[in-house]
């Protein structure tokens, strides 16, 4: 599905990215985890597409095709979703009609009919149920006035209406209470699949008690130092990032 081989990217003249090497497969779940600063969220970026990162080497495939070659929007109408840190709010534009346009946008590229109001409507309520969001969210501004936890909500009820083949969950559980913690965890496992994949990058263990990895890695300095299982994950919350920093020192 996802091969990255050797990425560095950089913004002005530093360097976050030191050479990445990552596989991913369908039906696997991948968490990257690591300190403030280790280039977890540029990586994201950098994958789904942002002009502030100039990748200076490597090179991305996603199910064969150059995915550094692809604008951002054709990244997502191929499959990629990207959950923001922090989603923003679009005020004036209804939840209904960005969902439809999205979607409909994505079967357009892949020449694939348009679904009709009834069809989208009847999607909407199937998808609703499946991530427990309220109606009266799906009916206002995209995430206008939202609270953080119900902006995250927003986000996984958007990839669940678009299906995406790999979905990268940039910190979704900051700022997170509990229930809302669990009800976007509940969320991300009804919608995993054997022809699907997921990124999630934390800093925390507690997210990674809902939604269990295949795979951790630590990403430190630019660079993935370790791989291992869901037990890496443990391992870092008793032994704290002090332990790779000590380890991997340059």
């Amino acid at each position: 599905m996802l091969e990255i081989k050797d990425l560095h990217a950089k913004i002005d003249d530093k360097e976050i990215l030191r050479g990445i090497n990552l596989t991913v497969k369908p039906g696997e779940v991948h968490a990257i985890m690591g300190p403030n600063g280790s280039g977890k969220s540029t990586l994201s970026s950098v994958l789904a597409g942002s002009e502030v990162f100039d990748v200076s080497a490597g090179e991305v495939n996603f199910y064969g095709k150059d995915l550094l070659d692809l604008p951002a929007e054709d990244r997502a109408r191929e499959g990629l979703f990207y959950s923001f840190q922090y989603p923003v709010e679009i005020p004036g534009v209804s939840m209904v009609n960005f969902m439809r346009t999205a979607l409909n946008e994505h079967k357009k590229y892949n020449d694939e009919k348009p679904l009709s109001a009834s069809e989208f409507l009847k999607l909407m309520r199937e998808k609703k149920k499946v991530v427990e969001i309220d109606s009266n969210l799906t009916n206002r501004s995209v995430n206008e006035g939202f609270s953080g936890g119900e902006k995250k909500k927003n986000e996984i009820f958007q990839m669940a209406m678009l299906e995406p083949k790999l979905s990268i969950l940039d910190e979704t559980d900051s700022g997170l209470d509990i229930d809302a913690l669990r009800i976007v965890a509940n969320g991300v496992n009804k919608l995993k699949s054997k022809d699907n994949a997921t990124i999630v990058i934390t800093h925390y263990q507690r997210l990674l008690d809902h939604i269990v990895p295949d795979f951790v890695h630590v990403l430190y300095k630019g660079r993935i130092v370790m791989s291992a299982g869901k037990e890496l994950a443990l391992e870092l919350e008793e032994k704290g990032y002090d332990w790779i920093k000590k380890q991997f020192e340059d």
